[in-house]
């Protein structure tokens, strides 16, 4: 290690401090913050943004990337990543970086009014304002990274995933939900429809059972926090990790789900190498990693039938009424049902790919100028009514629906599904590798697969990419044979 690495180091590690305080405010935005606090919020924001450019394309930096040598994987690899950093910051100008952190905060500001009265045109002009900065963004960045405007940003969540290697993988799903899909239903309606779960259920109850869950799961919550937002997420930092998750006490599911869910996001950030916190390789190893996390927990663990067996009674004690509509049986039935329908995160994970396949081909229309923001409501619904045969009966169902663009995260939206099928293919992985797995689970006790995880995910920090980090803790790169086997198995043999 020669002094120029040192000292990006410790450049590094101050970037990294200014990104902990810009996603603590982001947490405070949506969790706490009042409405009249969002255009200072959106100066504060922009302002760190541009301090953590400035620091990464100064001429000092520059310099000790041209100098800098180091030896050992972990370092080699922390040196990589600092140069991928720096040239993709230095293709952007600061004041591009700051107008979006601008744009992005007033534009999610207002789809939050948007989204509640379902007007579409109340948020178009300032998500048009965030779509020409994030065009201009894409094709600065294409100039440095090689890569077309649309993998340039997809590369700001996942590196190595481009377009070409997302569009077959979807097609082919696209065949195998047009025959699965009908199958599933016609499975599903030819047994015993599920008995009700008795309601309601108070909020204060679920908010109990959801830290207990987290908890179950390995959450550590003198370093969480659980509190509640429009659109569930997982924020914060490392060492203070915020999660969020909304109450209906009509459905008590969507919260206790979205909390195992956050929790695995939550989990991965508690275990990635401490040693190497505010340094490139210390950070997760991309998107669809971290929605591989938050999916083999949820999805993968919390909806088998090992588990279904450990919360049936936990649930029965905790919401009361008689027995039978918590068994592991019944609860399948509802946290397995497969239905179409408008909102994403509510769908099954049968149909959750097409909400994914819709927003990748809409925000690659949008950054490539192939379509207008005004045209968007029209091109969504009759992209979802062909994928899923529904038409969203308003906007609020349809384009309002998710926060990212809004935030202005495009090329984002990939990464749930091939996170889907990287959990899938993890959680065969771990299967072979832990006989007592599903013992466990039925326990309620997550330690063995949180301990894997640990090992072969978590603990790699961004050493690997998002194929090296499959192949590592599986043996091979992505193989969305795996996701198929799963929805097989729990959707399609009667």
């Amino acid at each position: 290690m020669n002094d120029a690495y040192r000292r990006l180091k410790d450049r590094f590690a101050r970037i990294a401090l200014l990104g902990e305080a810009q996603a603590m405010l982001h947490w405070d935005a949506a969790a706490v913050m009042p409405p009249g606090g969002a255009e200072s919020r959106g100066e504060q924001l922009a302002a760190l943004a541009g301090l953590a450019h400035e620091l990464m394309t100064s001429p000092a930096m520059a310099s000790d990337l041209a100098e800098a040598s180091a030896e050992g994987e972990w370092d080699a690899a922390n040196l990589a990543l600092m140069r991928h950093a720096q040239s993709r910051a230095t293709a952007l100008p600061t004041a591009l970086v700051e107008a979006s952190a601008r744009a992005n905060s007033a534009c999610e500001t207002v789809w939050r009014e948007a989204r509640a009265k379902s007007d579409f045109a109340l948020v178009a002009p300032y998500l048009a304002e965030v779509v020409k900065l994030q065009r201009e963004s894409a094709a600065a960045l294409a100039t440095i990274t090689g890569l077309s405007p649309y993998d340039s940003l997809m590369d700001s969540y996942q590196r190595g995933i481009g377009a070409a290697d997302v569009e077959p993988i979807f097609a082919a799903y696209e065949a195998f939900l047009a025959d699965a899909l009908p199958r599933a239903e016609a499975i599903q309606a030819a047994k015993p429809a599920p008995l009700p779960l008795p309601g309601p259920f108070p909020a204060a109850t679920q908010k109990a059972l959801c830290r207990e869950m987290a908890e179950r799961v390995g959450l550590d919550f003198t370093h969480a926090r659980l509190d509640e937002s429009l659109h569930p997420f997982c924020g914060g930092i490392p060492a203070d990790v915020r999660i969020t998750t909304r109450y209906d006490e009509a459905n008590a599911a969507q919260a206790l789900l979205g909390v195992l869910h956050e929790s695995g996001h939550a989990l991965y950030e508690r275990g990635l190498p401490a040693e190497w916190a505010r340094q490139p390789v210390g950070e997760a190893a991309g998107m669809a990693a971290h929605e591989s996390q938050s999916l083999i927990v949820e999805m993968q663990a919390s909806r088998s039938d090992a588990f279904l067996g450990f919360i049936g009674p936990r649930l029965h004690a905790a919401f009361g009424g008689a027995a039978e509509p918590w068994a592991p049986g019944n609860l399948a039935r509802h946290w397995r049902r497969v239905a179409r329908g408008f909102i994403r995160v509510d769908a099954d994970e049968l149909t959750y790919p097409a909400h994914v396949i819709l927003r990748f081909r809409l925000e690659r229309a949008l950054i490539g100028g192939d379509l207008a923001v005004a045209d968007l409501p029209g091109a969504w619904n009759e992209g979802f009514s062909r994928l899923l045969g529904l038409t969203p009966p308003d906007d609020a169902q349809g384009c309002l629906q998710d926060i990212h663009w809004h935030d202005g995260a495009f090329g984002y939206f990939p990464s749930y599904t091939l996170g889907a099928m990287a959990a899938a293919q993890l959680m065969r992985a771990a299967r072979a590798a832990l006989p007592g797995l599903d013992d466990s689970l039925a326990q309620g006790d997550f330690t063995p697969l949180r301990d894997w995880l640990r090992e072969k995910v978590h603990g790699q920090g961004a050493r690997l990419g998002f194929q090296d980090l499959l192949r590592h803790a599986t043996g091979k790169p992505l193989d969305p044979a795996d996701f198929i086997s799963h929805l097989t198995e729990r959707y399609l043999q009667g």
